[in-house]
């Protein structure tokens, strides 16, 4: 078992759900997850890891890690810039920037989750991992 699919297995039994059900969350096929869990997929491309990372709750960075996509030092760092590009974007939207209190510096994944809600509420595609 590689170390992703102990992972996505131990996060699975600690919610109580089944292969399937999980699977059904990601929006991947039941056998596709089994191969990544038992370690016969051990690198799945960025996008079924994003579906992951959002259904089991756990940052994508992570996951990504986890895949070997981040063997390069420099693919956190452009996902980091990327976030941060998207979120600089969001913030000059003054329908959102209005309805956006911000105190302190925000994290990778707290600017992240930003950007996702932006996307979700104006249907905009910002991030490049989809």
């Amino acid at each position: 078992m590689s170390e992703l699919g102990e992972r996505l297995s131990k996060l699975r039994a600690a919610k109580g759900w089944t292969m399937r059900a999980a699977a059904e969350l990601a929006g991947i096929s039941n056998p596709y997850l089994s191969q990544i869990e038992s370690g016969k997929r051990t690198s799945p491309h960025a996008a079924v890891l994003r579906r992951l990372a959002k259904a089991y709750d756990v940052p994508l960075p992570e996951l990504l890690a986890l895949a070997g996509h981040f063997d390069d030092p420099n693919l956190l760092e452009a996902h980091g810039y990327n976030v941060t590009t998207a979120f600089d974007f969001v913030m000059a939207d003054p329908r959102f920037r209005a309805s956006t209190l911000i105190q302190e510096e925000l994290t990778i994944d707290q600017k992240e989750y930003i950007v996702e809600v932006f996307e979700r509420v104006t249907g905009a595609k910002l991030l490049g991992l989809r």
